[in-house]
């Protein structure tokens, strides 16, 4: 894939103007406090493991509408608590799998909450455990358009507020110090971090790579791959549907929760990213309100900058908690 977005010296100064609803804070305030109203103390059981340096646990809490939501939590064995902690999103179409595929964090002395995405599981990987108990209206395949039509049935909404009350659980764990809590993701994984860091107070930071859920009606006409590409499946037979559509993205863009973030974020993106387009990036980072360090991959496509972003960001993270373990801090 060769550039085909805006030039990297337009790139880092894009400001797009990104639709954003009258209603959008009455809209997640409502809806993230009647989940909250219903949400019980998270579950954790202890799962035999062969891991001898990480203590491994099967997490259940309760997300949008109190209904429950899996994850795995990870902590260095024999660790002192409370720890700083890390909690990640996943990517598009994939589920939590099996703890032993995500030791890096705790492997750097950070408690790590890795939580399913509800209906996914089933694309990639090894696996998800969490259902969606809802229905939907006619959709493209996919998770996009599922409630499309109307923000209050939209996917995304129980899929955002499902990880702002992961933040919540993950805060309220004996092992865990409260104020020392950053989100990280990796593509769909990216766009609910930023989602997350605007929905939740108090963050130390949000880590997304390449994300997605950026500037939806830019990329829906600067890509034609998939997951955009279901947006435009649905609008190709749905004619009369774009106001409605995209009037109900709105209250999913992650460029709209950027301008809402409380906590600095670390952001990568592939300037050759056909998925996530350049621009779409830039336009949550450079919309951010307290400031998103960008991190360019010239030559990478979606894969960005794989395991040398990690290393970026346990070196960024340990800036931002200087109590954060030795190991963390040598990384």
């Amino acid at each position: 894939m060769p550039f085909f977005d805006l030039p990297a010296d337009e790139l880092r100064s894009f400001r797009p103007t990104v639709t954003e609803p009258a209603d959008f804070d009455a809209f997640w305030e409502e809806t993230l406090a009647e989940s909250r109203a219903l949400a019980r103390a998270p579950r954790l059981e202890r799962v035999p493991s062969p891991l001898t340096a990480v203590e491994v646990y099967d997490v259940e809490f309760s997300g949008f509408g109190g209904e429950p939501v899996r994850g795995w939590f990870l902590q260095p064995a024999g660790a002192a608590t409370p720890l700083p902690a890390v909690v990640e999103y996943l990517g598009y179409g994939g589920g939590r799998g099996l703890p032993h595929e995500r030791l890096h964090w705790a492997a750097s002395g950070y408690a790590y909450f890795l939580m399913d995405t509800r209906g996914q599981g089933s694309v990639s990987g090894t696996g998800g455990a969490t259902p969606d108990p809802h229905g939907t209206g006619p959709s493209a395949p996919g998770f996009l358009t599922r409630g499309i039509h109307d923000p209050a049935e939209y996917y995304y909404r129980r899929v955002f507020t499902d990880a702002a009350l992961a933040v919540d659980a993950v805060r309220s764990l004996d092992a865990v110090d409260a104020a020392r809590v950053a989100v990280t993701g990796t593509s769909q994984g990216g766009g609910i971090a930023l989602a997350a860091a605007g929905l939740v107070d108090g963050l130390v930071g949000a880590m997304p790579d390449v994300p997605f859920l950026c500037a939806f009606e830019r990329a829906v006409g600067l890509t034609d791959h998939d997951p955009y590409g279901e947006i435009v499946r649905y609008l190709a037979v749905h004619h009369d549907a774009a106001d409605t559509v995209f009037r109900t993205l709105s209250y999913f863009d992650a460029v709209n929760f950027a301008r809402r973030a409380s906590a600095p974020a670390l952001v990568s993106v592939a300037l050759m990213d056909p998925i996530c387009p350049p621009s779409t990036v830039f336009a949550a980072a450079n919309h951010h309100a307290v400031g998103a360090e960008v991190v360019e991959y010239a030559f990478n496509q979606h894969e960005g900058g794989k395991g040398a972003q990690w290393l970026r960001q346990v070196a960024w993270l340990a800036q931002r908690m200087p109590e954060a373990s030795a190991a963390a801090m040598a990384g």
